[in-house]
């Protein structure tokens, strides 16, 4: 059954969805509880994350601003059935995410509403496959910390990567690739990190080889076509990051086709920029995002002013269609 809450003016509801594979899905919302929304942010969670602890910070703050912020947990992540920390195939992230995202831009409400991403490390990637699987659909993406294209210095050797393509064949669900303990290195606040490590719905185990195969693939996949990103896009990213690198996001900033593209270093600041850093830092950072997507929300964009003049000239021929039958009737 849904469960709703209201509070500081906003509501809170969460659910869950089933995927077309029969899996539960958790989903959870927050919206301005006394006006229209101006937009929706529609959340992409990093991996080993999840929405409704890890990112109430963000849907709140958006909530508080004007915006109907949704999230959904993906297989093998938080509330959502799966595995954790299983990702079996990360196409499967994308349509699940995809598919309820698109259900809730279809409800009648929200069809002229404007329609934005925002995508954290993981989600990251998320988002922008979710852009490439329709380049028409979304009004505009907030990149944080994106993981987007593995630094050179990162990237495996093709004998490795060879290896791990065959033995997530065979034991997909092994915990053994080695990895530093990222929660150290992504989060600087020890509070915000300790918050994280007795967070039941984060997976923090070593990942698991079918997964780890997945993001590789995902990346040296996203790698190869930067050039193709054409929405509009805001990357704020921390000098000092060292799970995704700062000078990827600007690879990625001055290679994108979109003609709206805006790229922000923080100096000295680390990965988790929307949780993980001291409260003014989070400050800093919420309201460049904020001043982007009021911009963005006030403009509007050419998708809607078209799909409002298709709707328009819909109306007109009927109109036009309804006298021209009434007038037959009568010489008739």
């Amino acid at each position: 059954m849904p469960m709703a809450q209201d509070s500081e003016n906003i509501r809170y509801e969460e659910d869950f969805v089933l995927n077309p594979r029969g899996l539960k899905l958790f989903t959870c919302k927050w919206l301005p509880a006394n006006q229209d929304p101006k937009a929706m942010v529609f959340l992409c969670h990093g991996y080993g994350m999840e929405c409704s602890i890890s990112m109430k910070g963000t849907g709140i703050r958006l909530a508080k601003v004007g915006y109907a912020v949704y999230g959904v947990d993906y297989q093998g992540h938080g509330k959502s059935s799966g595995l954790q920390g299983y990702i079996p195939n990360f196409d499967d992230l994308v349509n699940d995410s995809s598919d309820y995202f698109t259900s809730i831009c279809e409800e009648e409400e929200n069809k002229m509403k404007l329609r934005f991403l925002l995508g954290e490390s993981m989600g990251g990637a998320v988002a922008l496959l979710l852009h490439r699987k329709k380049p028409k659909f979304w009004d505009g993406a907030v990149l944080v910390a994106p993981m987007c294209k593995i630094a050179e210095k990162m990237k495996p050797h093709p004998l490795v990567i060879k290896l791990l393509n065959k033995l997530s064949r065979i034991i997909p669900t092994w915990k053994i690739i080695p990895t530093k303990d990222i929660i150290d290195i992504a989060i600087k606040n020890p509070e915000k990190r300790e918050e994280v490590r007795n967070n039941p719905l984060c997976y923090k185990g070593k990942p698991r080889l079918k997964t780890g195969h997945e993001l590789l693939r995902v990346s040296l996949d996203i790698e190869k076509t930067l050039h193709q990103v054409s929405l509009p896009f805001m990357i704020v990213h921390g000098g000092d990051d060292i799970v995704t690198d700062p000078s990827v996001s600007r690879l990625l900033h001055e290679s994108a086709a979109s003609s709206d593209k805006t790229f922000k270093l923080y100096p000295g600041m680390w990965h988790a920029l929307t949780s993980g850093e001291p409260p003014e830092n989070i400050e800093l950072v919420f309201s460049d995002i904020v001043a982007w997507l009021d911009e963005r929300a006030v403009t509007g964009n050419s998708r809607l002013e078209i799909e409002r003049k298709v709707e328009h000239d819909e109306v007109v021929l009927q109109g036009k269609k309804v006298l021209a039958e009434t007038y037959f009737e009568r010489l008739t």
